[in-house]
């Protein structure tokens, strides 16, 4: 099961580079708090990671390869429009 151990470390790295991105532009533009649209891609972050990690711990499940497959694809997806979200911000 190192898979799923792996899955899990990788959608915790990968959503929690997007929100230290927000804490760097966000200081960068010398804020101190998060912008509208700062608060809104944490937040997503946030959803997502929940979704992500409800499916993993899903256990009806007839075909875990298939499905863990699933899961990294929808972290790619999502994690790509949060740095899209992400590059707009700055």
């Amino acid at each position: 099961m190192a898979s799923i151990k792996n899955l899990k470390k990788d959608i915790n790295n990968v959503l929690g580079d997007i929100i230290e991105g927000v804490d760097i532009v966000e200081a960068t533009k010398g804020h101190t708090t998060y912008s509208k649209e700062g608060n809104a891609i944490i937040n997503e972050a946030f959803t997502t990671f929940d979704e992500l990690v409800a499916k993993i711990n899903k256990n009806d499940v007839e075909n875990k390869k298939a499905h863990f497959k699933e899961v990294r694809t929808d972290l790619e997806t999502k994690a790509t429009k949060l740095v899209e979200d992400l590059n707009n911000l700055v």
